[in-house]
């Protein structure tokens, strides 16, 4: 198994579990990740696809993150630094709510914009996590079309939602 193409193949996928699983960025369990996949290789069997094994081991790492005293002892520090941090944030004024609200909308809007093939392919792949490989088969079509219209849409997307970024 080559260790460089399994990074430049998986690390945005595997970043992402982390950050919804664990809601930071975490270096450290990412190396875990693919020190597992690359020990665990062997055992390997093509029942689905190899992202999605791979996906599986970086959401059962963070999950063990998360129960692990480690984890659970950085929670329960508190500096009174974090207390401050904790008490500006949950201050929320009706004027963020209506902005983050208004953002929310802007872009649902966006996304209904789109032509019913280039919703249907940003639904799967981008809201739902669907591999591509996933989303061809559902969808009955060549992986190069979900590949396409994903990126047409991404384009489109970046076009309505240029004020925003």
């Amino acid at each position: 198994m080559d260790f460089k193409r399994l990074v430049q193949e998986n690390k945005k996928n595997i970043q992402n579990v982390i950050r919804l699983v664990t809601r930071e960025d975490n270096e450290d369990l990412e190396q875990e990740v693919y020190l597992r996949v690359l020990k665990n290789a062997d055992r390997y069997v093509e029942k689905g696809t190899f992202k999605s094994w791979v996906t599986t081991i970086a959401k059962n790492i963070s999950k063990d993150y998360l129960k692990s005293a480690a984890y659970k002892a950085r929670e329960n520090s508190v500096t009174e630094e974090d207390e401050f941090v904790k008490l500006a944030d949950k201050k929320v004024t009706p004027e963020m709510r209506l902005i983050k609200n208004e953002r929310q909308e802007t872009i649902i809007n966006a996304v209904n914009s789109l032509k019913p093939k280039f919703k249907e392919v940003v639904l799967m792949c981008e809201i739902y996590g669907y591999s591509y490989e996933d989303c061809a088969k559902k969808l009955n079509c060549p992986l190069g079309t979900v590949k396409s219209r994903l990126f047409n849409a991404k384009k489109e997307l970046a076009i309505l939602l240029a004020d925003l970024m």
